[in-house]
């Protein structure tokens, strides 16, 4: 695969459950291209700012630099066009016109790589993502390792009592759990605590 677009460009999206290793990625592929010294530009939602307020930061700390925007239209907006590669992370908290957004990125000769969950906390897909699976050139799908029993873990078991679809946080709200072993109402981590024993 070319490092860069030849002649056209195109869509990756490396998708999975939280803690499979999906933010680690992208910075991975964005450092190569930043180190082929390719124009890159790098995009967050402002929702998420759990480990840093600009950077994209991934669960075991790795970062880079990024631009934070509230809505999808504002990348093309922070996007010039001599840009050759653009990322997009936690591309679930952004509404469907992120689709129309890296369509146009694509059609101007760019490489788009984008991370993001394909499920929320009830195992139903991110309408976002779904529609960025059916355009991607490329995908590529991790796995994380369920808390519970080991096996590969590709759902998202919320453990904080909190309301709502969209919950930021880490491993204070969320675990990687198997296609068994997920539940999918939240509950506590008590609940998979062997019994106190009796005196």
């Amino acid at each position: 695969m070319y490092l860069f677009p030849q002649s056209g460009g195109w869509i990756e999206v490396i998708c999975g459950s939280m803690f499979s290793g999906k933010t680690e990625e992208l910075i991975r592929r964005l450092r190569r291209a930043q180190i082929a010294q390719q124009h890159v530009r790098i995009f967050k939602p402002a929702v998420d700012r759990r480990y840093d307020e600009r950077d994209i930061v991934s669960h075991s700390e790795q970062r880079i630099p990024s631009r934070v925007v509230s809505r999808a239209d504002e990348i093309l907006e922070h996007t010039p066009m001599a840009t050759q590669v653009v990322g997009i992370d936690e591309a679930q908290f952004f509404d469907a016109d992120l689709l129309d957004v890296c369509r146009e990125l694509a059609r101007r000769g760019m490489r788009v790589i984008i991370a993001g969950l394909e499920q929320d906390y009830k195992a139903q897909p991110f309408q976002t993502m779904a529609l960025l699976l059916a355009e991607a050139e490329f995908i590529t799908k991790n796995l994380a390792i369920c808390v519970v029993c080991g096996n590969p873990a590709l759902r998202n078991q919320r453990i904080a009592a909190r309301e709502g679809r969209i919950v930021v946080g880490g491993a204070d709200a969320y675990e990687a759990r198997c296609r068994r072993c997920f539940r999918p109402e939240p509950e506590t981590p008590e609940l998979f605590a062997p019994p106190a024993e009796t005196p």
